[in-house]
């Protein structure tokens, strides 16, 4: 692409560190490719910004109990949930079996009431998840190898502890996967 008709700008290589004006301070620009560092590295926040190898570890941990914490949180909100449900209705339906007989299933339908302290708790307790989520998605965003590994791990490790009494269940409504 010619962009000798722009005038009064410079081309810059991809190492260059560029400045701009955003909210009335300069900030650096973000990378887009993965690496490994630790010199300003701004994490969620622009007065949160990483310098050294000892706050990088102390990110790194904080990022991996915040990933654990999301997928405990999921498993709590399942669980709280399953016990709250009020009203437990049975259905029976025939159903066509083999060789021409009729076979009786039975559906098991829950409910819950809108206007409850338990449907509060879930309402309050996914806005934490949702919030939890997109924190760890713009932690991922920075693609500083070392959060990434910690988004990840964590989430891993919270699964791990979290989930093996679960039954596995493909949730098409979940956020970050």
């Amino acid at each position: 692409m010619d962009s000798s008709h722009h005038t009064g700008m410079s081309h810059m290589d991809h190492n260059t560190t560029v400045s701009h004006a955003h909210g009335g301070h300069d900030s650096m620009m973000m990378p887009m490719t993965f690496y490994f560092g630790f010199k300003n590295v701004e994490l969620l926040f622009s007065g949160l910004v990483i310098n050294t190898a000892g706050e990088m570890a102390g990110a790194f941990v904080a990022v991996f109990l915040l990933a654990m914490f999301y997928e405990g949180l999921k498993i709590a909100r399942e669980s709280l949930l399953r016990k709250s449900q009020v009203s437990i209705r049975y259905n029976s339906m025939p159903v066509p079996g083999p060789n021409g007989t009729i076979l009786m299933e039975t559906h098991k339908t829950v409910g819950q009431q809108m206007l409850s302290f338990p449907h509060l708790l879930q309402t309050v307790l996914h806005i934490i998840q949702v919030v939890i989520s997109y924190f760890l998605m713009l932690i991922f965003m920075t693609y500083n190898g070392y959060l990434c590994i910690a988004v990840a791990a964590g989430a891993g490790t919270g699964y791990f502890l979290f989930s093996w009494k679960k039954a596995v269940v493909v949730d098409i409504t979940e956020h970050c996967h």
